[in-house]
């Protein structure tokens, strides 16, 4: 698995997030059983007022937002609750994602969390997105957020969605 990252506000530079994504998207398709090998996710660190503009312009909601994700591909299952299509290899690009520094550390000290945890689980959150899983239909939130835990818990970290 290769993340590609390119930080935009130098803050992000107290975590060596390359790594920390790399680890997220390995420990990510080892939970779905698929190879990560030769697929591609572009990872842009920035702010809140970069996220802010992304989210008007793409989701027409011009405030900060945590994670923005953008798949290559359509992937999402058609029925509530189903597993999304698998990435083909001949297609490695799965899509971006972008993570605001700013929303990611003010929610990982209101639950009390590192923001390296928080990140983490953030990015995986973002990979799940670019392979087809979402949180709109309530099935498919079940099932993304079940993979959530199972993934971070793989990794020793906390479920994210237990009140801390």
């Amino acid at each position: 698995m290769i993340v590609d990252c390119m930080i935009e506000d130098r803050r992000w530079l107290s975590l060596d997030l390359e790594a920390l994504a790399e680890a997220a998207a390995t420990a990510t398709f080892a939970q779905l059983g698929l190879s990560g090998s030769g697929f591609e996710v572009s990872l842009l660190a920035c702010n809140d007022a970069r996220i802010a503009d992304l989210n008007a312009d793409f989701r027409g909601k011009p405030t900060p937002t945590n994670v923005l994700s953008w798949p290559s591909d359509e992937r999402a299952a058609q029925v509530d609750g189903g597993q999304p299509l698998a990435p083909l290899p001949r297609d490695p690009e799965l899509g971006d994602i972008a993570i605001a520094y700013d929303t990611c550390a003010a929610e990982a000290e209101a639950v009390g969390k590192t923001l390296s945890d928080h990140a983490t689980h953030l990015i995986v959150h973002g990979i799940l997105h670019l392979l087809g899983y979402d949180h709109d239909r309530d099935q498919d939130a079940t099932l993304m957020e079940g993979l959530e835990k199972q993934i971070l818990g793989n990794m020793g970290l906390a479920d994210p969605y237990r009140d801390a």
